[in-house]
């Protein structure tokens, strides 16, 4: 596994894949790279003009789509028009951004991070028929799932803590996705990966002077094209098992190609992911259907 790119992805012909966020970073190369496999690419955006150039990169096997994930109705809307995906990559997000809130008042980065995602997953989920790749992020080692103020509406909001609860949640989410699905006896995989540290622009969107600071340490990133190794792999490998995280060999994660790793032990509580699913279930209002 240690040398393995996108050009040992399958054929990847017949296949449907959404992919998030797929305008810029990793989700357009993740895009590019399964068009030329052969893919029908679905390019979900919330800004499909900046989609453009990249479904046009991609072919004839590329379709634009708006999705905005801070905004349930939208998703509801993006999630209606889809008949059947063979892969759901759950790659947009936003990082580190000033205090806000999606279109239903969550807090901006578990709302579009993890609620969003939750959301889409639980209506597309009867027409996946083969996985879910769920971006998450080495900062998952510094987020805390507060249950009782997820929405940081009782503390006082800090936007590095509240990015790292919110790749907790989509770890957890995808450990406890795979945990529930493997219950009801289906054959579809979760899986979870994260990029390291690639330039990928998301850095440059905190608002702050972090963007600066970020903008230097691009510098020392690796490329996104590397970056998007682990969800690529994640996505296309038949031998990968459900329930397992991707992300670089290198050292301490931050760069190299893909493998399996592992993830902190909050991750693992099955407690608390439990909780995190009912809590998501009701504030997104999707309930999910298992069904053999």
């Amino acid at each position: 596994m240690s040398t393995w790119t996108a050009r040992d992805i399958t054929d990847q012909t017949g296949r449907t894949v959404v992919v998030t966020g797929a305008n810029s970073g990793l989700g357009a190369e993740t895009a590019k790279a399964l068009g030329a496999a052969g893919a029908t690419v679905i390019l979900a955006c919330r800004n499909v003009d900046k989609a453009a150039p990249v479904a046009a990169a991609i072919g004839a096997n590329a379709q634009v789509r708006r999705l905005d994930l801070a905004d349930l109705a939208s998703v509801r809307e993006f999630a209606a028009g889809v008949d059947s995906v063979d892969v759901l990559i759950n790659n947009a997000g936003v990082m580190a951004v000033p205090k806000s809130t999606t279109a239903e008042g969550f807090e901006m980065q578990f709302g579009t991070n993890h609620l969003g995602h939750f959301a889409l997953t639980g209506l597309l989920l009867d027409r996946i028929t083969d996985r879910v790749v769920t971006m998450s992020s080495l900062m998952h080692r510094f987020g805390s799932i507060n249950l009782d103020d997820l929405n940081w509406e009782r503390r006082r909001y800090s936007r590095w803590p509240a990015y790292g609860q919110s790749k907790l949640a989509n770890l957890m989410f995808a450990y406890e996705l795979d945990r529930r699905l493997t219950a009801a006896g289906s054959t579809v995989k979760s899986l979870a990966a994260h990029p390291g540290y690639a330039a990928t622009g998301l850095q440059g969107h905190t608002q702050s002077l972090w963007d600066r600071f970020m903008g230097i340490g691009n510098l020392f990133a690796q490329s996104a094209e590397m970056g998007a190794l682990p969800e690529l792999y994640a996505a296309t490998v038949d031998s990968v098992s459900s329930g397992t995280f991707i992300g670089p060999d290198g050292p301490f994660e931050q760069r190299g190609y893909p493998r399996v790793v592992g993830s902190s032990g909050k991750s693992h509580d099955r407690a608390a992911a439990a909780s995190l699913w009912g809590e998501s279930e009701r504030l997104t209002g999707v309930t999910y259907r298992f069904g053999k």
